[in-house]
């Protein structure tokens, strides 16, 4: 009984803060983290440890459904190279950028314990992309690419991780073998959300007119569809990136007004609750993470947190800005790049300050195995899973906080 009233607090405490951060013209994402920090701190408030498979199946389908699904397909078309630039190859240069970094900064990192590090931190994260940048006027050119990146990256980043692990507990790394199962997770994914969108399709046309129903199958289907994916070892990600595409384009066309109507209005609760839970849930994680940690290194790890988030942010910066280079190249030398596909640099730096870690860092972080094939101890688990909560609360709090105010001054 005692842990419902910590939920029925925890949610009462966040719809609150909610509209207190509507009042006081702060992000609500922002405003919801602090206040996890502050009370997680408080003794008589108990521990509540995230449970990584819990995330990742409970919030993450969701919220990349519903991102999706709002997401507009033919602007996502048109800025694909981009999107697919930053979803995969950002995705794996920033892994090597903080692998290395970890390697030379963090005395006792390995070079495989480096690039767990790096998968962690590698992608940007679809929730806060959309919680910080929602309401700030921006483009939706700018906001397509934000959440169309952060929407593919997390698999780019998941399977990274799965290879660094890997090499952590002694299995060989092999590069060839890492890029056919790259690019078989991420086919698989596309395969599976595909299919399940068509079944879905023939299903909602049967049901069309009952509301109920097909809302009732709408909300189900992302979870199931992250579920086979996952079952079949393919990104569940991409599953249901896929499913909420194609919904998106099927509802437009195939449901009655009725239905998008309770549809939306139901989905407009469901994500302000679960988006609201996840920002709560990262800053009550803090002091938990901080309570495993030595005292004596925290304000040293602190700093190497601070120097990972200021290294991600010139990489990512020197890649957005390139590839703003080379399609304006490409566009003046006649290739097939759409003129709408162009962006300039004050766009470049939005994206560039709007790339902020969150939940699926946390998630993967604190899904690191305890031990290794031999029954060793994870090396340096707690320091990762710091490191990891400390980048993640740097960034969102740090970029997320001064976002709006860059976003004025560059007149957007």
């Amino acid at each position: 009984m005692e842990n419902y009233a910590v939920i029925l607090v925890i949610m009462a405490l966040m719809i609150g803060v909610s509209g207190l951060a509507g009042k006081i013209k702060i992000p609500a994402p922002m405003l919801l983290l602090i206040v996890g920090i502050i009370i997680g701190f408080v003794p008589a408030m108990p521990e509540i440890e995230i449970n990584p498979e819990i995330i990742m199946l409970l919030f993450l389908p969701p919220l990349l459904y519903d991102a999706a699904f709002n997401i507009s397909f033919q602007q996502f078309k048109t800025n694909l190279n981009t999107i697919g630039t930053l979803a995969i190859g950002l995705v794996f240069l920033t892994t090597a950028g903080i692998a290395v970094l970890a390697y030379y900064l963090i005395p006792g990192m390995s070079w495989p314990l480096a690039f767990v590090l790096g998968s962690i931190l590698s992608a940007t994260d679809a929730v806060a992309a959309v919680g910080v940048t929602k309401g700030l006027g921006l483009s939706h050119k700018t906001i397509t690419i934000l959440e169309g990146e952060s929407l593919i990256n997390d698999a780019s980043a998941l399977v990274s991780y799965r290879f660094a692990v890997a090499a952590v507990t002694g299995i060989a790394f092999v590069t060839w073998k890492a890029s056919i199962e790259f690019v078989m997770v991420l086919g698989g994914g596309f395969l599976v959300g595909w299919i399940i969108f068509t079944a879905l399709r023939f299903t909602i046309g049967f049901f069309r007119k009952d509301a109920m129903v097909v809302n009732g199958l709408i909300l189900l289907m992302p979870f199931v569809t992250y579920l086979i994916a996952e079952h079949f070892e393919v990104s569940g990600v991409i599953a249901v990136v896929v499913l909420g595409l194609g919904m998106s384009k099927l509802s437009r066309t195939k449901f009655p007004d009725h239905v998008k109507e309770q549809s939306r209005n139901f989905w407009d609760v469901i994500i302000f609750l679960l988006n609201g839970l996840i920002f709560l849930l990262i800053g009550l994680e803090f002091p938990i993470i901080l309570k495993k940690m030595p005292q004596v290194q925290v304000w040293t790890f602190a700093g190497y947190a601070g120097v990972i988030v200021l290294v991600t942010l010139l990489i990512r910066m020197a890649r957005v800005y390139l590839q703003q280079f080379n399609l304006q190249r490409a566009f003046q030398g006649k290739r097939k790049i759409s003129e709408d596909a162009l962006f300039d640099s004050r766009t470049s730096f939005i994206i560039t300050w709007s790339g902020m870690r969150g939940i699926v860092s946390l998630a993967i972080a604190l899904g690191l195995p305890t031990v290794i094939n031999n029954g060793e101890p994870f090396p340096m688990r707690n320091e990762i899973i710091f490191l990891s909560i400390a980048v993640v609360l740097l960034s969102l709090l740090g970029q997320g906080l001064t976002l709006p105010w860059v976003v004025k001054k560059l007149k957007l």
